[in-house]
């Protein structure tokens, strides 16, 4: 009977002991009874103190800071109008040497001539003037036709102006010979579409 008792007494003082342990602890053994623990581990560096400069020298440095911004800003504001070269538009230099040779010299045109080349313009403008009037006119005449056209058959039967209205695909793709700007070259061989990018890259 008096071992029960005390007994009793040793665990109500675990139980309270137990339960006033702080939370934030972490036990090296998992019994509550062995009261080893292990504090928070904190990492933190002691704090350095400030060192105390002089102000002319921070206004030195200010000063240097914005004397290096206002020569880039005006660096920009220099070459802002100034535009990437592009090769393929300036002429070669050997070019430029025979640029007199290859001047052709203005020609001095007489008064008939003017008057001649002044009168066949404006018949070459008559003329291209009348093509295409004819060429709207006989467009116009034919879409009228087709309109007329459509509109009869749409009467006698409604399926088969559907299907006369319908796209015909077989038209894409198609070539057309006709006449060149120039005559064709006698053996000339033509490139593959090959060819090798030495433009240069420039940077933004």
């Amino acid at each position: 009977m008096f071992n029960l008792q005390i007994l009793k007494q040793l665990s109500r003082l675990t139980i309270s002991s137990v339960s006033k342990v702080p939370l934030n602890t972490r036990h090296i053994s998992s019994s509550a009874i062995v009261q080893f623990r292990i504090t928070d581990q904190l990492w933190a560096e002691p704090l350095k103190k400030k060192k105390k400069v002089d102000p002319a020298i921070i206004k030195a440095r200010e000063d240097r800071r914005r004397k290096k911004l206002e020569k880039q800003i005006r660096k920009l504001q220099k070459n802002a109008r100034q535009l990437k070269p592009i090769e393929e538009i300036e002429p070669p230099l050997h070019l430029m040497d025979q640029m007199g040779k290859r001047k052709r010299p203005a020609v001095i045109l007489s008064a008939e001539e003017t008057e001649a080349r002044a009168l066949l313009l404006k018949e070459w403008t008559r003329y291209k003037k009348q093509e295409y009037m004819t060429n709207v006119a006989q467009i116009d005449r034919i879409m009228s036709a087709q309109r007329r056209a459509l509109d009869m058959l749409y009467e006698e039967s409604e399926e088969l102006y559907n299907e006369a209205i319908m796209p015909d695909l077989q038209l894409v793709p198609s070539s057309f010979i006709g006449t060149y700007a120039t005559p064709p070259i006698k053996n000339y061989d033509s490139p593959d579409g090959e060819y090798i990018d030495v433009s240069k890259k420039w940077g933004k």
